[in-house]
């Protein structure tokens, strides 16, 4: 029997070289800036930014192994500033002794803080050390500005489907540092099974074939078929960290599809962030945001409907809560759409920061007191119930602008005809000078 290496098989099959690195074409293909810096040995600060699995630390290894840098490693969850000094002071003592730059390798560097972010600075601006930092996160929202400017940034993608065929080939062959000296068959069926369930991380990819193998193996000779791969992968992992891009990014896609009247498009992302733990409470509450913003009175039964799942979801909480958010999910994204009451408030409030604030008109101030009208507050006001229609065309505004403009979809079809009924009868009454 081939006996178990310590390491997994995605840290054993690390690439050294480009010739062994899969993926990332867009920026490490021959002739490409970011791959001739390092194959010159000229590599300045950079951050990695990408999903997990896409290549960033098989990069940075690369690095260490084609420079002639001194190349140091902190992990940003168990380092901290006193750490990033003394690297930074060894640094320094290396290059007075030999004269020779240090790389400096930070995984996860989105979980420094500002401080220990800061501390870096110095030296970054004046290449005491050579920064490459990695991170999942969006570094525009969690990299400090000033970090950020001193940096050359580069998004890694998910691996497509070519690159992580490739990489079961290579591990399947590879005898040094991979499975080759396993006498394996493997179905096609199973192969694209750990390609779906590896959504574009190598380490998955390469941790779950490695089970199949590990769990199969009574002697040299495996087989992995379907059914075997299903038992090792019992359920299908997503990359959705919820808290970071995937989280906004599926939300707005959600949200989106909404606004888009694209209901197929909304479920598919509502599953996926209820596959993924996303806090049906969350989605929910976006469900409310998105009745008025995208429906509003186009269709005002869509507020009542997202009000009562939010309650519903709260109240009866998951598995059971996924068919009422599916249920007003297409609902919503089915209804006609108006932005016209999200436009009005928006219209009003720029008006409210950037002009004079306008009186209350006289005749619409509180009477309700003994001596208001000894102040003349309130006279003159006309009773709208009073008149037929239970309108009278009174001004509401010392000055008069629109700010509601309703649409022509939906119940907004009949206001826009009810407004513009109101508004012959205001024009014929009111004096031009009090327009």
């Amino acid at each position: 029997m081939t006996s178990i290496p310590r390491e997994p098989l995605a840290y054993r099959m690390r690439p050294c070289t480009f010739d062994d690195f899969v993926g990332q074409e867009h920026i490490l293909s021959p002739g490409k800036p970011l791959r001739i810096l390092i194959e010159n040995d000229h590599i300045q600060s950079l951050i990695l930014y990408g999903p997990p699995g896409c290549g960033k630390s098989a990069l940075a290894y690369i690095i260490r192994h084609q420079t002639q840098s001194h190349f140091q490693r902190l992990n940003a969850v168990t380092s901290g500033v006193a750490d990033v000094r003394r690297l930074i002071h060894a640094a320094n003592d290396s290059f007075a002794l030999d004269n020779k730059r240090t790389i400096v390798f930070i995984d996860e560097i989105h979980r420094f803080n500002k401080t220990q972010q800061d501390a870096l600075l110095p030296s970054v601006e004046s290449g005491e050390i050579i920064l490459i930092g990695a991170t999942t996160q969006n570094p525009y929202f969690f990299i400090n500005p000033a970090l950020q400017s001193r940096s050359h940034i580069y998004e890694l993608n998910p691996l497509n489907e070519n690159n992580l065929s490739t990489l079961i080939t290579i591990a399947l062959q590879n005898k040094e540092r991979g499975l080759g000296n396993y006498t394996i068959t493997i179905t096609k069926e199973a192969v694209d099974f750990f390609i779906r369930n590896a959504n574009g991380d190598a380490r998955k990819l390469l941790g779950s074939l490695e089970l199949a193998v590990l769990s199969a193996q009574s002697d040299n000779t495996i087989t992995i078929d379907i059914a075997h791969a299903q038992n090792t992968i019992l359920k299908k992992s997503v990359n959705y960290d919820g808290t970071g891009d995937q989280h906004y990014d599926v939300i707005s896609a959600f949200i989106k599809s909404i606004r888009g009247s694209d209901p197929d498009a909304a479920i598919y992302w509502l599953a996926l962030m209820l596959h993924a733990g996303e806090d049906p409470r969350f989605i929910a509450r976006r469900l409310c945001i998105s009745a008025s913003e995208d429906i509003g009175n186009a269709d005002p039964i869509g507020l009542l409907i997202a009000h009562a799942c939010m309650d519903i979801v709260s109240f009866i909480g998951m598995p059971e809560a996924r068919i009422t958010l599916a249920q007003t999910t297409t609902y919503l994204a089915s209804a006609p759409k108006s932005n016209s009451a999200y436009r009005a408030i928006d219209t009003a409030l720029e008006d409210i920061r950037t002009k004079p604030q306008k009186p209350v008109p006289a005749h619409l101030q509180d009477s309700s007191y003994a001596s208001a009208k000894k102040l003349g507050r309130g006279q003159e006001y006309i009773y709208p119930h009073d008149h037929p229609g239970h309108y009278y065309p009174q001004q509401y505004m010392p000055e008069y602008k629109q700010y509601y403009f309703p649409g022509s979809l939906g119940f907004e079809e009949k206001i826009e005809k009810r407004i513009a009924h109101w508004k012959s009868l205001y024009t014929k009454h009111i004096k031009p000078s009090q327009k």
